[in-house]
């Protein structure tokens, strides 16, 4: 086994544990894969943080496997794996200590929020092996800033923690030993939702990033009122703020 799956009340947690570096095998992406398709069928789940074991988050993908004939088979598996992590239907938080490079910073900026430790460090180094970063050339630039994104995938070059913030790619910098700590208070200042609102959210913020402004106002809108306001959990929230009382979630 290379990654650890556990359930906590509402919350998810998958861990990677192929140490020293927690390098991204295939045999570790398709157990990624397998524990994401789990995880999406358990009921009463409302949030999911992806964590590492070791004093790495990831150093990428096996660069071995990059090589003739592996990866023909490498790319798209590694491509559906960040598209499961950035498509899956709860929110997922990343908590990032360590090296986070190549595609262990694909696989992280798939999460929808970051937290990073202070010594962190993030970097796309794959333009000095002469090839390039195939899913940090889609997420780098809609997560942050395009000049950032553009300089980090040119480069090659590293950025700390604080550079990572500053250019957008992350969200909360904390100190090394409160990583996990906040990773799992912030989710569970999320698990406090519901799960058919965070679903709906979720669904919203994937489905309008390739749409221009005024479908995706359309699509958001007609998401709203066809299949979030037949849910019980939504009608059940705007009744208890009406009543002042506080709202029993059924996740559905």
């Amino acid at each position: 086994m290379n990654l650890v799956c556990s359930i906590e009340g509402p919350i998810g947690r998958i861990t990677l544990d192929h140490p020293p570096l927690n390098i991204l095998t295939r045999a570790l992406l398709a157990e990624l894969r397998s524990a994401l398709a789990d995880l999406e069928e358990r009921p009463g789940l409302r949030v999911v943080v992806l964590a590492a074991t070791g004093r790495h988050f990831s150093a990428g993908a096996d660069v071995g496997e990059h090589l003739p004939p592996t990866y023909a088979e490498l790319i798209p598996e590694f491509m559906d794996t960040i598209e499961r992590v950035a498509a899956f239907p709860l929110p997922v938080v990343a908590a990032v200590h360590g090296r986070c490079l190549g595609g262990g910073f694909e696989l992280a900026m798939a999460a929808d929020v970051i937290v990073a430790g202070e010594s962190a460090t993030f970097g796309q180094p794959e333009i000095a092996l002469g090839v390039t970063a195939p899913a940090a050339c889609v997420l780098l630039p809609r997560r942050g800033f395009p000049g950032p994104a553009a300089e980090l995938l040119f480069t090659g070059e590293p950025l700390s923690a604080a550079g990572a913030r500053a250019g957008g790619f992350v969200q909360h910098v904390v100190p090394d030993d409160r990583v996990e700590f906040d990773a799992l208070g912030l989710a569970g200042r999320i698990a406090r939702h519901s799960a058919a609102a965070l679903k709906a959210t979720k669904r919203a913020i994937v489905a309008a990033r390739g749409l221009e402004r005024a479908d995706a106002l359309r699509m958001t809108g007609r998401l709203y009122v066809e299949e979030l306001m037949r849910t019980e959990d939504a009608v059940e929230g705007l009744a208890a703020f009406v009543a002042r009382r506080p709202a029993e979630w059924k996740d559905r």
